[in-house]
């Protein structure tokens, strides 16, 4: 909770992202969640995007496919998947 520490300390947006190493956009929309809801308002909300459609048995595959590495799977040439 970096940022709402800054925040705290009246820290404007584009210093707090330049201290933070995050850009402009991120620092202004934290800074209003933080107005909004403090610190709270900033927890994480776990892992955006779309839930994994693999089963578990198809994810212990793709695992030991991973660890085997390309070259294992005929990607010889040049080493990349």
């Amino acid at each position: 909770m970096q940022a709402a520490e800054l925040f705290e300390q009246r820290i404007k947006p584009p210093e707090a992202a330049r201290r933070l190493r995050v850009s402009l956009k991120s620092a202004y929309q934290w800074h209003q969640r933080w107005r909004e809801g403090g610190v709270q308002a900033l927890a994480s909300r776990g892992p955006s995007g779309l839930r994994c459609r693999l089963s578990a048995r198809c994810l212990e595959k793709l695992a030991v496919y991973l660890q085997q590495g390309p070259a294992a799977h005929g990607w010889v040439e040049d080493q990349v998947w």
